[in-house]
Order: C-alpha cells, then sequence, then structure tokens
C-alpha cells in the first residue's frame, strides 16, 4: 500500500465543532424509537446506540450519515461509532449526523473513532451524550483532497477487514454445515446410545469456588464463566489457579486426562452444554455449574458432538430457564449420541480439526489474519488523522 506521507504532511488544517452548521448536518429530528414487539419485520436496518438493532419496514433516513452512540460505556474504546448507508431507521438512542461543503462525511467516521469522547459525557456508569454536548466536539477540516485521500487509504482496510471477515462468516457456516452433516448416521448402520448409559460415560457435577478463590499459580481449575470466553474444543493448559490447601479443604472434584469438561449454567441457553476435551498431563479441578463427563469415547469426539444443533435440540427440553439457565446431569445422560467406531470418529476429528483452527483458533487462521489487519488499520488512522491544533 502507498502512503502519501508527502501530500498529508504538509496540509493545513482547520479546526471547527460539530455545530458548525458549514460543515455539520444533525439530522435527529427524524429518530424514532419502536419497541421490539410492535417492529414490523422487514430489510431496513434498525439502528440502536450499539448497532443494528433488527430489520424492519420503513425507514427514517436515506442517504449516508454517520450514527453516534447518544448513551453508553464512558470509554475511548467502547464508544460507538457507526457508518449507515441508504434507508435506515434510526432510533433516539443516537445522534444522526454527516459532513457537508467542506467536510467529507467518511473521513468524519474514520476521525470520529479517534476522538476520546469522555470530557463530553455526562452522567454515571452509563454515560450519556446530549447534543449540547455533541456540537462543542472539535474537527479537524484539512482540504478535501486530503480527507479523499486519507479516506482512500483507510477504506482499503477496512475494505479488506470486511471481505475477511464475510470469509469468515461463510467458512463457519461451512464449518456448521460439514459438522451438522458428520454427526448425522443411519441408524441402522451405528448405533445411538445415551450419554449417561453406563457402557459409553457417566457424569460428574464439579464443586464450588469462587472468582476470589483463584490464584496466578497453583492447581489448574475451569470456572464456569470460562467455558464460554476461553476455552474451544480442547484444553491440555488452563487459565486460571487455585491453591493447593483449598482444593484439599475443600475436596474439590478434578476431571483427568480424557475427560469431557461440560459446562451446566449460563445467561445463554445457545451456548449451554458445550464441552471441552482435557487432554492435560495433569488433572484440572471443575467448577460446580461444570460437569465432567469420564468417557470411552473419544473426548474430542464428544467435545465436537455438544456443538451440534442434534445436541442441543435434545437438551432444550431438560433446562431450567431464569436468570441464570441451568442443566443438571440427567437431562445431559438422556442426550442421545451416534457411536461409530474408533476410527471414524478419528476421522471426523481430522475433519473438523482444520475447520476449527481456520475459523477460530487464536494463533491460526482468519481470525488471526483479521486482528493483524484491524492492527493495522488503527496505525494508519491514528498515524493519518492526527493533526497539530496550532494550525
Amino acid at each position: 500500500m502507498i502512503y502519501s506521507g508527502k501530500t498529508l504532511r504538509g496540509a493545513v488544517v482547520d479546526w471547527t465543532i460539530l455545530g458548525d452548521d458549514n460543515n455539520f448536518k444533525i439530522a435527529n429530528s427524524g429518530r424514532r424509537p419502536v419497541k421490539a414487539s410492535d417492529r414490523i419485520s422487514g430489510d431496513v436496518p434498525y439502528y440502536g446506540a450499539n448497532n443494528i438493532q433488527d430489520y424492519v419496514e420503513g425507514y427514517t433516513h436515506d442517504g449516508t450519515y454517520v450514527l453516534i452512540a447518544e448513551d453508553g460505556s464512558a470509554s475511548l474504546k467502547n464508544y460507538s461509532i457507526q457508518w449507515a448507508s441508504g434507508k435506515f431507521w434510526a432510533n433516539n438512542h443516537v445522534h444522526v449526523l454527516r459532513g457537508i461543503n467542506s467536510m467529507n462525511s467518511r473521513f468524519l467516521f474514520h476521525y470520529l473513532r479517534i476522538v476520546n469522547f469522555i470530557p463530553f459525557l455526562s452522567g454515571g456508569e452509563r454515560a450519556k451524550l446530549t447534543k449540547g454536548k455533541l456540537v462543542q466536539i472539535p474537527i479537524p477540516v484539512p482540504s478535501l483532497e486530503v480527507q479523499i485521500e486519507i479516506v482512500r487509504i483507510l477504506d482499503t482496510h477496512t475494505n479488506l477487514i470486511a471481505e475477511l471477515e464475510a470469509e469468515l462468516t461463510a467458512r463457519r457456516k461451512q464449518y456448521n454445515y460439514y459438522r451438522e452433516q458428520l454427526f448425522s448416521f443411519d441408524e441402522n448402520e451405528v448405533q445411538y446410545l445415551q450419554m449417561g448409559d453406563d457402557s459409553i460415560g457417566k457424569f460428574q457435577r464439579g464443586k464450588r469456588f469462587v472468582k476470589d478463590d483463584l490464584v496466578p499459580e497453583g492447581i489448574p481449575c475451569i470456572h464456569y464463566g470460562e467455558m464460554y470466553t476461553y476455552y474451544g474444543i480442547w484444553a491440555n493448559k488452563s487459565k486460571s489457579f487455585l491453591t493447593r490447601q483449598l482444593v484439599e479443604n475443600k475436596n474439590l472434584r478434578v476431571a483427568e486426562k480424557g475427560d469431557v469438561v461440560i459446562v451446566a449454567a449460563g445467561e445463554t441457553i445457545e451456548d449451554l452444554g458445550k464441552g471441552t476435551a482435557w487432554l492435560g498431563d495433569e488433572s484440572v479441578v471443575i467448577h460446580d455449574a461444570c460437569f465432567l463427563y469420564k468417557t470411552s469415547l473419544n473426548p474430542k469426539f464428544v467435545a465436537y458432538f455438544t456443538r451440534t444443533k442434534q445436541f442441543h435440540d435434545q437438551i432444550k427440553k431438560h433446562i431450567s430457564s431464569g436468570k441464570i439457565s441451568a442443566i443438571h446431569a440427567n437431562g445431559l445422560g438422556k442426550v442421545f449420541i451416534p457411536v461409530p467406531s474408533p476410527e471414524e470418529q478419528e476421522r471426523i476429528i481430522n475433519i473438523l480439526d482444520k475447520f476449527d483452527v481456520l475459523t477460530t483458533s487464536i494463533s491460526e487462521g482468519l481470525p488471526k489474519e483479521i486482528a493483524l489487519r484491524k492492527k493495522q488499520y488503527e496505525y494508519y488512522r491514528d498515524m493519518l488523522l492526527i493533526f497539530p491544533k496550532h494550525n
């Protein structure tokens, strides 16, 4: 990529504020909230403070606009700046504006993503950006030629990121499709057994410990919350640890190499029941919101099976819902799982491992490429959009 440093470095930059009617049009008057229960399903994106919430009929705006969250997290990294193009519906939790005359709307979008909004926010944990404060935010105004060149450079990065994310989405759909197909067997050829059948496995619930018990090093442990945020199909090292004294005093329960750790409680029904094959040489303590599944099946085969629609369709009727959803061992034990030969289990694992690396690995595949491209975009954005105030 060519960076036009000489062109941009010497550019003269004026400064103005978002309340400058000669450079900005604030189109808040068209915003209109609609309760989820009253929305008519359609093709038009419905924007709130944190991106698209729904797709509806009708629209409040038509064109290219920048959307700034009216309320949200009071931090630079989490504050929401969105780009909307074409017909869209904006509710009352976003400011709607665009550049006019000497201000390019797309330049404005990129610049606002590096603005520190904290001095302009009011309220407590749920911060508020009023229109009165919005119009005070300072904005640099280089020439339109410079703005367009900056937009070209940054959009090249964002378009590449979008292409990679679209490819990742397609790969994940492909992955999900093949996973479902690989676990679909003819009942006349492969035996289906309940997971609680003594011939293939046994469930044991973990024992209670809390986050305050975690220490930097000690006995490996898995807290149930980490099953949603950290662990994948398999693991041989833990993220967290407990003291030996606590483990022994509370007689905490451990999973051994070859066991499957299955999360049994959480806020999302969709993720409930996901399993991780423990392949570490050292045993790992498990939380009481998890089960360990001791099985004669290949543990990775079981872990992959817990990601299938076939598995989740079976456990839904056994989940108790409230503030926290949960499932018990009897419910998990009633799930029917196909039991192919060890060789067939290994074949399925080898195929799915390749998809898993490509789509979910931290160190390999598309997610790594996307993360690197985002860092590259942020580098160029910060380099190109920090202008001297004395100009």
